[in-house]
């Protein structure tokens, strides 16, 4: 069994306060949540209202299965939101145990 972790840093430019980011990190997450069936949470930057890091997962047989997961909520956190700017991301791949 493989296990796929991604890590996205997401920037919200025309955001002003911490009320707004949330607002728009709360649908952005339950709808890749949703859709992707995927752990889906802000692990830093809660006390940012400009910046968020979002860490996610997924579980599968094959590598190649997970990676293709993970690269897919990537893009559409990428496209889904105007608002939302992706900076940067971090996939790992691990067997478990």
């Amino acid at each position: 069994m493989k296990i796929g972790v991604c890590v996205v840093k997401l920037r919200f430019p025309g955001n002003g306060s911490l009320k707004g980011k949330r607002r728009i990190l709360k649908s952005l997450l339950a709808r890749a949540s949703n859709k992707f069936n995927i752990s889906i949470a802000e692990v830093e930057d809660q006390e940012l209202w400009q910046v968020s890091t979002v860490g996610f997962s997924c579980v599968g047989n094959e590598a190649f299965f997970v990676n293709q997961v993970l690269t897919t909520v990537v893009s559409f956190l990428e496209r889904s939101r105007e608002d939302a700017e992706l900076l940067d991301y971090e996939i790992e791949i691990m067997d478990a145990l």
